[in-house]
């Protein structure tokens, strides 16, 4: 079985002894009692991993003798997708999937149609949604969550993107080859749907409009499988 994984700060990963305490800590020590001799990782969310061994267990806090250090790559190309606000949840729980499959930013979208609505507490919870997915993946990078973006922002990002996708129901189109390089930009709708003069500009744009398979998946799906596809054509081979 892989190791667990722990986040710290890149200062606190380059330290000697390695020590991994304040939140992390207490849940290593505290939640899943790992004891002196157990095999773990921690990262920085930016590409280091050090695999190691627990040398100490205080309350709050481990200590960690270094065995190994790598170095990953950040995946190419760079994912990025548009999540439009879901109501119920269903938004974490496209952050939670699209960070298990290796989304790399997260925009949080304002969408016309969208019912929730933006607020700290969901910025929060999305970021811990999308850190709690890193560590249960074993990923080196930690997606970005930035957000939320209104619909002129969003087709800038598409406008500035090496392949722009909008997922609609009613496309005709399939999803395109993927470049081996630069953003990939996917923009997943509301429950609602996109309407006409967002998809209109989102065109304008540069974007593709197209749909995965004859299903109409659910805002909180759409993103993942889009990404599945995506990656079984570049960083799955």
């Amino acid at each position: 079985m892989t190791p667990p994984l722990f986040l710290v700060s890149a200062d606190a990963l380059a330290a000697t002894p390695l020590v991994v305490d304040g939140p992390e800590g207490r849940h290593a020590s505290d939640v899943r009692r790992l004891r002196p001799g157990e095999d773990v990782w921690v990262g920085d969310g930016a590409g280091t991993i050090v695999e190691g061994v627990v040398a100490t267990v205080a309350r709050g806090a481990v200590t960690v003798d270094v065995v190994r250090r790598r170095e990953i790559a950040r995946p190419a190309p760079r994912f990025v997708v548009v999540q439009a606000l879901a109501k119920g949840g269903r938004d974490e729980d496209a952050v939670e999937s699209m960070t298990e499959v290796g989304v790399d930013e997260i925009v949080a979208w304002s969408a016309r149609r969208a019912v929730a609505k933006w607020t700290p507490r969901t910025q929060a919870r999305w970021e811990s949604t999308a850190r709690a997915a890193t560590k249960q993946s074993r990923r080196a990078w930690l997606p970005v969550v930035t957000g939320p973006a209104t619909t002129d922002e969003v087709a800038e990002r598409l406008r500035s993107a090496t392949l722009a996708i909008v997922l609609h129901e009613s496309a005709d189109q399939p999803m395109p080859a993927p470049p081996a390089h630069g953003d990939v930009v996917v923009v997943v709708g509301p429950e609602g749907g996109i309407d006409d003069e967002e998809l209109g500009l989102f065109r304008s744009a540069g974007a593709q409009v197209c749909r995965l398979g004859d299903s109409v998946l659910r805002a909180s799906t759409a993103g993942v499988a889009a990404l599945s596809v995506l990656s079984a054509a570049t960083r799955w081979q």
